[in-house]
């Protein structure tokens, strides 16, 4: 009978190959891969190298737990959104993962921020 216990496993996020996000697992070096299907909103949060806990199913990853807060790059800014100030003066960035979402004014291109990943906002600067 298979295995339904469901394990912790620590992985390192390596790409998205268009079907699957590909991780590998730092113990044992086995390539992971956790289905993009029923999981597209995760694509914004994995940045290559950093590690992440999947939830196994045997050899079957089910899911990646994104931490709380992660630390992002600035990699667009885009000119074409007008600044909100409705809950303070923000504008519209990209990050480097393709994650979009309202940052203070005075954020350039290239900074590092920290973001709540359960909000979707920005915390602050990253040092």
């Amino acid at each position: 009978m298979p295995s339904r216990k469901i394990e912790l496993v620590e992985c390192e996020y390596q790409y998205d190959d268009g079907e699957n996000y590909m991780f590998i697992d730092g113990a044992s070096f086995a390539q992971i891969a956790l289905a993009l299907a029923g999981h597209e909103e995760r694509g914004p949060y994995l940045r290559e190298g950093q590690s992440y806990t999947l939830l196994m199913r045997g050899s079957r990853a089910l899911d990646v737990r994104i931490p709380g807060r992660t630390v992002f790059t600035v990699a667009r800014i885009d000119k074409r959104s007008r600044p909100d100030s409705s809950m303070g003066a923000t504008k519209r960035i990209t990050t480097e993962t393709g994650l979009v979402l309202r940052v203070p004014l005075f954020i350039q291109a290239g900074e590092r921020i920290l973001v709540d990943t359960q909000s979707r906002e920005y915390i602050q600067r990253a040092d």
